[in-house]
């Protein structure tokens, strides 16, 4: 995507992804790596805490198909009531990983997602970011996605 394209949306909450990002740091250098998923999410629970960081566990949403409900989703944790953060421990952060948060983001109607991997000694980690074209009625979102440390 070129820098000029949706610049209005293209660095929403940019800070408040890197104070998640550097939680997440500290989780890393304090626990190390490749524990549990669920250990990871607990961990972030309390560093956010410590940080005055609003964070919520396990939040429910409901998930319609044509108008009906017909599930609920219960994203790992929700911070600041506007990122949902995805806590993970695999061998890379893939399209499969991002793809799901897309997902995650349609269903909680949040607009900015951050996909933690503590597999390794480095974080690694993606921002990503449910747009939508302003130009075209019709258009759909669109993802723009942020990270480093890529495997």
């Amino acid at each position: 995507m070129n820098a000029n394209e949706f610049p209005e949306n293209d660095l929403i909450l940019q800070d408040e992804v890197y104070l998640l990002v550097g939680s997440a740091l500290e989780v890393l250098n304090v626990l190390g790596h490749g524990l549990r998923e669920k250990t990871y999410e607990r961990a972030m629970i309390v560093e956010l805490k410590s940080r005055s960081i609003q964070v919520e566990q396990q939040k429910s949403f409901p998930v319609f198909y044509k108008g009906v409900e017909i599930d609920t989703f219960i994203p790992d944790l929700i911070a600041m009531a506007r990122i949902v953060i995805d806590t993970k421990t695999i061998e890379r952060i893939t399209d499969l990983e991002i793809g799901q948060m897309l997902n995650y983001l349609k269903i909680t109607g949040l607009s900015v997602g951050l996909i933690l991997n503590f597999k390794r000694p480095k974080l690694e980690w993606r921002r990503v970011v449910l747009q939508t074209h302003k130009k075209d009625k019709n258009s759909r979102p669109f993802p723009s996605i942020r990270g480093s440390n890529p495997v």
